[in-house]
């Protein structure tokens, strides 16, 4: 990977909690339009290094760059406004499926006048457009994930961040969601880290996988280089779930 292509970088990053070195990540870096999954055991950090990357939280050492420009207390937000989040939990608000999805974008100082087309567009690539005067806390989990998943890429933001956002969902659900969130980051292009514990959903977003171990990287490369297997997304389940949808 050229430095041209690198859109986001951390070198020599050391986390602490407490005393305790949770992470230490000698260099992990993302490049345009590319998706890496961060795959690894509970608690190896997973979602520390994924904060960290995202600037929401301060390492005790080390480096993040966005584009090649160090992030400081001089443009952390300016870059925060480049980039989405998208948590384990949905984190809706006590409101409207329209609102949750409008709210990044009021937030980050959207014209109002074009906010309505806008969140219009994602909630009709989502699927929910039927959705969209429900208040929140009436959806399923399933529907609460693509009102989460339609406010991140309502901002159109250059770098996704996705934590585990599909663990608490039934399989079938889930693979629908999987390869929903495929079809539109290769459609966008918008370059991602897709956090998750459970191998089988690597395959739905992309082929480049990075381990984390002890809070340490020790695996870089494709699904066949790390787990000696080839990647393989139809099974038994996505199977009836096709079936399922063709009915």
């Amino acid at each position: 990977m050229t430095n041209e292509t690198v859109i986001l970088e951390a070198r020599n990053l050391l986390v602490l909690r407490g005393k305790r070195e949770v992470l230490n990540i000698e260099r992990f870096s993302l490049g345009k339009n590319e998706v890496v999954a961060l795959v690894g055991a509970n608690g190896t950090g997973k979602s520390t290094l994924l904060q960290a990357l995202a600037l929401l939280l301060h390492p005790a050492q080390g480096v993040v760059e966005f584009y090649g420009q160090k992030a400081d207390n001089s443009n952390v937000l300016a870059f925060r406004r480049r980039m989405a989040f998208v948590f384990q939990e949905p984190l809706l608000l006590n409101t409207t499926v329209f609102d949750n999805v409008a709210a990044g974008l009021k937030i980050r100082g959207f014209p109002r006048r074009e906010i309505p087309h806008r969140v219009g567009y994602w909630l009709e690539q989502l699927g929910i457009s039927s959705l969209a005067g429900r208040h929140a806390h009436l959806l399923s989990g399933g529907e609460a994930r693509r009102v989460s998943l339609a406010r991140a890429f309502a901002l159109e933001p250059e770098v996704l961040f996705l934590d585990e956002p599909f663990s608490a969902l039934d399989f079938l659900t889930r693979i629908g969601l999987l390869e929903k969130l495929g079809e539109l980051l290769s459609a966008t292009g918008i370059s991602a880290v897709f956090v998750t514990h459970d191998f089988f959903e690597v395959p739905f977003l992309t082929d480049r996988i990075t381990v984390l171990k002890q809070g340490r990287l020790v695996k870089t490369g494709s699904f066949e280089e790390v787990f000696k297997i080839k990647p393989r997304r139809e099974t038994f389940a996505t199977s009836l779930y096709r079936i399922f949808q063709s009915e």
